[in-house]
């Protein structure tokens, strides 16, 4: 099942209500069972076709139900206006030239999360709460923000998918994509990238398996992937659910 309602975050810009999406495996209402949590970012673009930005959602409802996985998501809508979901996304400001192009809200959108909205869900739904079992997944953007949320909030997050993550907007923060100690065990990281989406240019498989090198030498375990003629859509990533799924639950 999956419930659809309307919540604003105070402290990030707009006042337009988003959407808040929560998903209960089958059989939930029946039990008293206790489930892991994956939260996601873009969440409009996560179950529903007719919800997604470009009109290709990535499928997750299909695949929870075949898989019949015991767990709960939660999707959280962007801010669609103007250039309003790059600042929420990104975890520093981006400057380009010497310009600040976006101003970066990621620490207010995570502390949103980490503060409210977990406590939250914690409240209302029969959650794993413990950090092992609350998982944090994202792309492009969103996947930079995955990054950002398993380290700066490792003691939050134990795992995290961070499918085509924006890193260039990383390229002066690297060494901030780890916690200022070590990571906790376990940290299980899943990266990817296509190489359609770099077309031809290596710069960015480099910062993808640099990045993993060095959450690495933090203490995490990383998968990280380059994947053939893969493209930056939610077509594309729907084809890693299983992959990156997998990988997390272990």
């Amino acid at each position: 099942m999956i419930r659809v309602e309307r919540i604003q975050i105070p402290t990030l810009p707009t006042k337009k209500p988003r959407r808040l999406y929560i998903y209960t495996p089958k059989g939930y209402e029946g039990s008293e069972e206790r489930y892991p949590v994956l939260y996601m970012f873009d969440g409009h673009n996560v179950f529903y076709d007719s919800h997604a930005t470009y009109g290709k959602s990535w499928g997750m409802k299909e695949y929870l139900e075949k898989s019949k996985l015991p767990l709960i998501l939660v999707g959280v809508e962007c801010n669609p206006e103007g250039d309003n979901r790059m600042s929420e996304y990104a975890p520093w400001d981006i400057v380009w030239k010497g310009k600040t192009l976006f101003e970066g809200r990621g620490k207010l959108t995570m502390d949103f999360f980490v503060d409210e909205l977990k406590p939250r869900i914690d409240r209302e739904y029969r959650t794993m709460p413990d950090r092992e079992h609350t998982l944090i997944a994202g792309s492009s953007m969103g996947g930079l923000m995955s990054l950002y949320a398993v380290t700066a909030y490792n003691g939050t997050f134990s795992r995290a998918a961070c499918l085509s993550p924006s890193l260039w907007g990383a390229r002066h923060h690297e060494a901030d994509l780890k916690a200022a100690g070590p990571l906790k065990s376990p940290t299980r990281i899943y990266m990817d990238m296509g190489t359609a989406e770099v077309d031809g240019h290596i710069t960015g498989l480099t910062s993808l398996f640099e990045t993993a090198r060095r959450l690495t030498r933090a203490g995490a375990h990383v998968d990280a992937r380059v994947v053939p003629d893969a493209r930056h859509s939610e077509a594309y990533w729907e084809k890693r659910i299983p992959i990156f799924m997998k990988y997390l639950l272990k």
